[in-house]
């Protein structure tokens, strides 16, 4: 024991390494693995290991310091930890026996002994002797460590034996084993410790090794280590199990089996390996470097571990995998991101189907290429293929290298892509034939869910080849539409009904009374209801509607852009600069004009007859008028000659005007033909505004006989009216020749006026005009949206030389300046919507009203109606239809309807009417509204003064707060008076119309007439411009107001209706009477649960806005009668004594019996005061009879209308008469059903397109008394049952088709087949099992006890209803009960697994009721009684056991609501209200409803 305080010197052993050695002839080609071992264990790091060391060597690196001319070599030394914590020094040193490299001999030594004696010797000496590394060290050890063998000698104080178990090279083991006996022999004679090492037992020879352990144990003490120096296996275990035996104080030796030692050892490897790699798989940049890499981790454990288990080279390889791995999985995805891209880039240059559909792969390439988006979609690379070259790295380069179209995958992409076309074009021709389908459907309601809808769909082709999204997603682009179509329709219904909402002044709010009347006239409307499953919509858009009216503005407008006034403010502002700017280039100095150039125009030579006179009285082309010399330059023009138009566009002549001359009627037609087609072609062809606007002067010839020169002159005046331009006839008194010095001279006044009034219209004063410098103030108003283009109504005006811009800040205003009588009058016309027209009619002064509307469109005329009716029939109004061709009104009925009813209320209220037609330029003419300017300008100082006594009325009477209808104060009495001068007017010069025709059509050839160019056109106007003094606005004829009616002649009064007016009979009202009494008189009422509300009960009033200065006064109901005015005000008595007195003015709708007729008739509706069982008669009568007109006439009574009427059999209703035919009809009815009764059962057409002996038999012809089930029916389920009865959706997700019809194709050739094998989906089963049901030739549930299972359905107690069910059930044929049972029973089994499957008893019933029950659904009593069948249905599968297996009713929440029926069916439902799928909560409430409207639309 040493002493505590010094430290124990760690003990030193030098261990010899023997083995056999010599030369190649005596060990073999290879060594026994000495130096491996002493190198393993010395420097144990996989880097410093070198598994080659050879002893041959030169003679210089023999006599070097590692080898120093000894034949060992000094490994050096490692200090070692035993397993008692005492370190020890250990020195290698091998023996071994070097050869010469020319020689091939052992080399002389200092020490000639031979090897066996020499590898025995225990003390060595060596003279700075230097530790051997590698066989490189030897020549160059000063580039390795240089480290002595301590002192130059060394004691050995045990031996490593050394043998070889391996295969060995050349060599025969027993002479090892021999040299090794040998060597033994010697080595124990020093009695040192000795240990065999079996070398190299990765390599193992088992018979070598065993020799060798049988060899050891029969030495004493002599122990075998199995080594590996490869894999590094017990090299350091033998070297201490040495150091144990040498040193007896350590314990003994502990031998471990090779593969023990070899699976530790590989335990650490792996460990390690492991840790290394994920090391490695830190690195996510294959372009990364291992000597980067290896800096940053040598620091590591783990990396350090690695390296020295494995090696430097080891990891380097396995980081190199790594960073080759990265790299493949980048290229891997670039290539899925090409392969990903090319469907949109086939898509994009490959789009065609027809174009690519028979293309090969490689035609489709080179159509490629010669796109021109190819080079943006695919890169040409210089260099292939792509993913070895630098285009890897172009991350953001999208496009995909066109060499990879070169492959498989590409060539595969490209041929799904056609398919996918093929089945995309498929799959769009399929939702394009389901949107179809639903569009066939007839009671698909807006707002329908789709589940009510999918059970009768679910049997199409198509529905069954889309998919479910697809589905829903058709039904609801479906729903958008009728959804849309039917707001649309909705918003049209609302245009129709204005009379109902246009009652009110502006700024109002409607009163609660005022939307029960709304809702009660809207709800009898088809529109109204369509949108019933989507109220609060429709509520929307009526309040949308409704706050619109009463607070009009553009900007609300509910035609958005297509507001009237905004699309005028956009025209006017583009036509009127244009017209402005145009005109101020061409007259910018016509003031100031000197020359003066002429065209003339004259047919047969007249034209140079007439230059000729002008040049005799002009001297040098200079000519005198009014004090003033003009040069006058003549262009003659035969209005014959062919090149006329050429010859009027040249550059080097601008006319200031035309002479048009003729002297006979052809010449006449043929200037105005001339002067047609060149103010045509100035404005609509080469949209010259300077020719067009040029003036022509008509100047009429001198006749040698005086007798046609009236016709011609009256003739000229006609055309000159219509052309809106100068005539100059002949002056009085006898003249030699042709053309007077008069006439020339008043011509030339005429182009010069034009010239100068032009340059007027262009250059106004600076300052502001005050508004009476118009002398006529016109309004036309026209319907937001109408179906016409605004520059149409506008083109009379816009495409008038006379037309130019109104004032500044009136940006829907323009001028006309027109030739009225003798003089020129300034008209301005206001272009406004209906709804901005309505501040106008009640603030402004207007001197007339222009009511444009469409006769394609019902609401533009309701709108009309309802303006109209406001106002005052002093104002003179001009009504104008608007539609593309007079053709229109011979070929659509509702156009022919609407232009009629047009002319009609222009015939009561003795206004002016026309047309104008998109398609003719003839009527767009200003000439159209030329009578109705005259009419106003006659009228103009009535209007005025009516318009100054209101204006007084209500400054007089402020005091008075309540006004009847007009805030002007306008009595609502209307004097009856005799005809007067004022009521027909003398025929116009010229009426470019006509005098005496009607717009009805009649065969009679002499209702058209020709116009200048020959063409025939139908002529319109009213009465009023006749001669026949009899047909005046005091008595307006009776018209059928219902539009589906056939329309009588408007001229034809009824002779009844005339005596009794001639007759004066009037009957006196009876204070009594009340609304209900004369309900029937006007077949306009459309009854409802209103009760009217009694005179003498105020209304709301309503606050209205009445000026600029936003004064308010109160307006009341139009209806109330103040008693207090007396019958005067009422303008019933004294009739007599006012007859020639002054009128006051009255309202249009009061001169109307049409438009007083619609008032009426919302008022009716909304306040009849009928019993529930009467409004459905009555309404029901109306329906059927024809209308017999009222029983009043509006102009006699225009106040208190309810009161009486005519006693008239003509315009009254027969009650007992419509009663018969009512009862007729009924009875008709009731045949039909009875008939109807008796069809054909409903056969469905089979789905299958091929032969069948299974598929589509009797049900008896399939099964057997031993087999009750089809045998079909039991693989289906069974396969179901096992494979499928968790499957979502079962049952309700449709299975591929083409797998249903294989199914059932492959079991008709085989019963037996097996539906496992076959590979097919649960769906495709389940639908060939429904299949099979449908292909059946009688439903599973026969139809003769459908009506019985709907009678059971509506008994109300549960238990009662149920037992009568099971009744049912039992009349069942046996064939089609057993295979009811199992059907049932199995749908029952499904519905239990609802969890998984989300298939209820009620989801199976709406999938299964129709197959198997088969409804027929064109029949409209299948339809009634669809939710009905479908809970029967439901209510088998629930109560299955109670059913079939006689197990307990089961309480279940039922899903319909049993009631009895209704006592008065015909007072639940509208008899005409729209098919719709029954209600789920009352099924049984359809069946009086059909019983009730035998002429359903169903």
């Amino acid at each position: 024991m040493m002493a505590k305080n010094k430290e124990p010197r760690p003990p030193s052993y030098a261990i010899g390494v023997v083995g056999l050695s010599g030369t190649e002839k005596d060990k073999g080609n290879c060594g026994v693995g000495k130096s491996c071992l002493c190198n393993r264990f010395v420097r144990s790091k996989a880097d410093e290991y070198y598994p080659e060391h050879t002893s041959v060597l030169s003679t210089i690196d023999f006599g070097g310091r590692v080898v120093n001319n000894d034949h060992f070599l000094y490994w050096g030394d490692v200090t070692q930890c035993g397993e008692d914590g005492i370190d020890c020094k250990i020195h290698v040193v091998e023996q071994t026996e070097f050869i010469d490299d020319q020689t091939f001999l052992p080399h002389r030594s200092t020490n000639l002994q031979p090897y066996i004696k020499r590898a025995a010797a225990t003390k060595l000496q060596s003279a700075e002797k230097l530790m051997y590394i590698c066989t490189d060290q030897l020549g160059l050890e000063q580039d390795f460590e240089q480290k002595q063998m301590p002192e130059g000698k060394l004691n050995i104080d045990g031996f490593l034996l050394c043998i070889d178990v391996s295969q060995g090279c050349n060599r025969k083991f027993d002479d090892q084993l021999k040299f090794v006996n040998n060597l033994y022999i010697q080595l124990s004679k020093s009695k040192k410790p000795i240990i065999i090492a079996a070398t190299k037992c990765d390599e193992c020879v088992e018979h070598y090794l065993r020799e060798v352990q049988s060899f050891a144990s029969n030495k004493k003490n002599l122990l075998v280590v199995e080594t590996s120096a490869r894999f590094n296996v017990n090299v350091e275990t033998c070297f201490t199990a040495l150091v144990q035996m040498m040193d007896k104080t350590r314990g003994k030796p502990k031998i471990i089996p090779y593969l023990d030692a070899y699976k530790t050892q590989r335990q650490l490897v792996v460990t390690a390996t492991d840790k290394f790699e994920k090391l490695v798989q830190t690195v996510r940049d294959y372009h990364a470097t291992w000597k980067t890499v290896s800096n940053k981790l040598k620091n590591h454990p783990d990396y350090e571990e690695y390296i020295n288990l494995e090696g430097t080279k080891k990891a380097k390889n396995t980081f190199s995998k790594h960073i080759e791995q990265l790299k493949q999985e980048h290229i891997r995805k670039r290539r899925d991101e090409y392969i990903n891209t090319l469907p949109r880039a086939f898509n994009t240059l490959l789009s065609n189907l027809e174009e690519i559909e028979h293309l090969s792969w490689s035609e489709a390439l080179k159509l490629m290429e010669k796109r021109p988006d190819f080079h943006l979609c695919f890169v040409v690379l210089e260099k292939t293929p792509w993913d070895e070259t630098d285009h890897i790295d172009k991350v953001n380069d999208r496009r995909i290298p066109f060499d990879l179209l070169s492959t498989l995958e590409a060539e595969k992409v490209y041929q799904n892509h056609v398919q996918h076309l093929i089945s995309e074009k498929r799959r769009v021709e399929m939702k394009e034939k389901f949107k179809k389908t639903l569009e066939k459907i007839q009671f698909i309601s807006p707002g329908q869910p789709w589940e009510e809808v999918m059970c009768f769909v679910m049997e199409d082709e198509a529905f069954k080849y889309i998919t479910e999204v697809d589905s829903r997603e058709v039904y609801s682009r479906h729903q958008r539409e009728i959804v849309e179509k039917a707001k649309e329709e909705f918003q049209e219904m609302l245009f129709e009904h204005s009379e109902l909402f246009y009652d009110l002044d502006l700024n109002a709010t409607p009163s609660s009374d005022k939307m029960s009347e709304i809702h009660a006239v809207l709800s009898e409307e088809p529109r109204y209801k369509a949108l019933q499953k989507l109220a609060p919509d429709r509520e929307s858009l009526l309040l949308k509607h409704i706050g619109f009216v009463y607070h009009p503005t553009k900007e609300t407008c509910l035609s958005g852009q297509n507001c009237m006034d905004i699309k005028v403010e956009q025209l006017l502002a583009n036509s009127l600069l244009q017209l402005d700017h145009g005109r101020s280039n061409l007259y910018h100095d016509s003031a100031s004009i000197d020359k003066v150039n002429i065209f003339i125009l004259g047919k047969d030579g007249f034209a140079q007859e007439l230059a000729n006179e002008i040049r005799m009285q002009s001297t040098d082309d200079e000519y005198a008028l009014d004090g003033k010399i003009y040069e006058l330059d003549l262009r003659p023009v035969d209005a014959k000659s062919p090149y006329l138009l050429s010859q009027l566009w040249t550059s080097a002549f601008k006319p200031h005007g035309f002479f048009c001359v003729f002297n006979s009627i052809e010449s006449l037609n043929f200037i105005g033909e001339c002067i047609g087609k060149i103010r045509t072609e100035a404005s609509q062809i080469r949209r010259d505004k300077y020719m067009a606007t040029l003036p022509f002067i008509l100047i009429l010839a001198n006749q040698r006989e005086s007798k046609n020169l009236p016709i011609l002159r009256h003739q000229g005046q006609q055309l000159a009216n219509k052309l809106q331009c100068p005539f100059i006839d002949v002056p009085a008194g006898t003249y030699p020749r042709k053309f007077n010095e008069a006439q020339i001279k008043q011509a030339l006044r005429g182009v010069l006026e034009a010239v100068k009034h032009n340059f007027d219209v262009v250059s106004p004063l600076p300052t502001i005009k005050d508004l009476s410098e118009a002398d006529l103030r016109i309004v036309m108003c026209a319907m937001c949206g109408d179906p016409f283009s605004v520059h149409l109504i506008l083109s009379p005006f816009l495409d008038s030389h006379s037309c130019s811009a109104a004032q500044a800040g009136q940006n829907n205003s323009l001028m006309l300046d027109k030739i009225i009588g003798e003089k020129r009058r300034r008209i301005q016309i206001t272009i406004l919507s209906y709804h901005s027209s309505i501040g106008v009619r009640k603030d402004e002064l207007v001197h007339g009203y222009i009511l444009v509307y469409s006769a394609k469109r019902k609401a533009s005329m309701g709108m009309l109606r309802a303006f109209l009716s406001e106002v005052q029939d002093t104002i003179p109004v001009q009504l104008v239809a608007v539609t593309d061709s007079q053709a229109d009104f011979f070929e659509n009925e509702a156009i022919k309807e609407l232009m009629t009813e047009g002319e009609h209320i222009a015939t009561e209220i003795t206004a002016k009417f026309t047309a104008l037609y998109s398609l003719s330029q003839y009527h767009r003419q200003t000439e159209v509204f030329t009578l109705f300017f005259s009419d106003v300008l006659e009228k103009k100082s009535m209007i005025e003064n009516s318009y100054m006594s209101d204006s007084t009325r209500e400054t007089t009477h402020t005091s008075e707060d309540v006004f009847l209808h007009s805030p002007r104060g306008s009595s609502l009495a209307y004097n009856y008076y005799p005809d007067s001068e004022d009521d027909t007017e003398a025929p116009p010069p010229y009426s470019p119309i006509g005098d005496d025709v009607q717009l009805l059509p009649t065969p009679d050839r002499s209702k058209y007439r020709l116009d200048l160019e020959g063409n025939e056109y139908p002529v319109h106007s009213t009465p009023l411009n006749c001669h026949d003094h009899e047909r005046n606005h005091k008595v307006p004829p009776p018209i059928k107001p219902k539009p589906s009616a056939p329309k009588a002649n408007v001229k034809k009064l009824d002779p009844n209706l005339l005596k009794t007016i001639e007759a004066g009979i009037r009957p006196k009202p009876r204070p009594g009477l009340t609304q209900a009494d004369d309900d029937q008189s006007d077949n306009y009422a459309e009854p409802i649960d209103t009760i009217f509300k009694r005179r003498g009960v105020t209304d709301d009033i309503y606050a209205v806005p009445d000026d600029s200065q936003n004064r308010v006064i109160k307006i009341r109901n139009s209806f109330i009668i103040n008693n207090a005015q007396g019958d005067e005000e009422n303008g019933f008595p004294d009739r007599i004594s006012k007859t020639h007195g002054e009128r006051r003015p009255s309202k249009y709708k009061y001169k109307s019996k049409t438009l007083f007729s619609k008032a009426k008739s919302y008022y009716r509706r909304a306040h009849s005061d009928a019993s529930d069982d009467e409004a459905f008669t009555t309404s029901k009568t109306k329906r059927k009879g024809r209308h017999r007109g009222s029983e009043e006439d509006p102009l006699l009574s225009p106040v208190e209308t309810w009161k009486g009427g005519i006693d008239n059999p003509a315009i009254t209703s027969d009650q007992e008469l419509d009663d018969k035919k009512m009862k007729k009809k009924t009875q008709k009815v009731k045949e039909d059903k009875k008939q109807k009764k008796k069809t054909k059962t409903f056969n469905p057409p089979t789905r299958r397109n091929w032969e069948s002996n299974y598929f589509g038999m009797p049900l008896q012809d399939l099964v057997t008394p031993e087999k009750p089930i089809p045998h079909f029916v039991e693989k289906c389920v069974e396969f179901i049952e096992d494979t499928g009865l968790c499957t979502e959706g079962l049952y309700r997700v449709s299975g591929n088709k083409t797998d249903q019809d294989n199914i059932q194709k492959q079991f008709d050739q085989d019963h037996n087949i097996s539906l496992e094998s076959m590979d097919v989906t649960v769906n495709a089963v389940a639908g060939a099992l429904k299949a099979f049901f449908a292909d059946l030739p009688d439903p599973l549930i026969p139809y003769s006890l459908h009506p019985e299972l709907v009678e059971a359905s509506k008994i109300l107690d549960k238990t009662e209803r149920l037992y009568e069910l099971k009744e049912i059930v039992k009349k069942f044929h046996p064939v089609n009960y057993e295979v009811f049972k199992y059907v049932i029973t199995h749908l029952n089994r499904v519905s239990q697994q609802n969890r998984t499957n989300f298939m209820t008893a009620d989801n199976l019933s709406i999938c299964f009721w129709p197959t198997l029950m088969r409804p027929d659904f064109e029949n409209r009593e299948f339809l009634s009684t669809t939710k009905i069948l479908q809970s029967v249905i439901e209510t088998f599968i629930q109560q299955c056991q109670f059913f079939f297996c006689s197990g307990e009713i089961l309480e279940t929440s039922d899903n319909v609501t049993h009631q009895p029926p209704p006592l008065n069916p015909v007072q639940m439902i509208d008899p005409i209200v729209p098919l719709q799928l029954p209600p789920p909560l009352q099924p049984q409430l359809i069946q009086p409803q059909l019983q009730a409207d035998p002429l359903g639309i169903i």
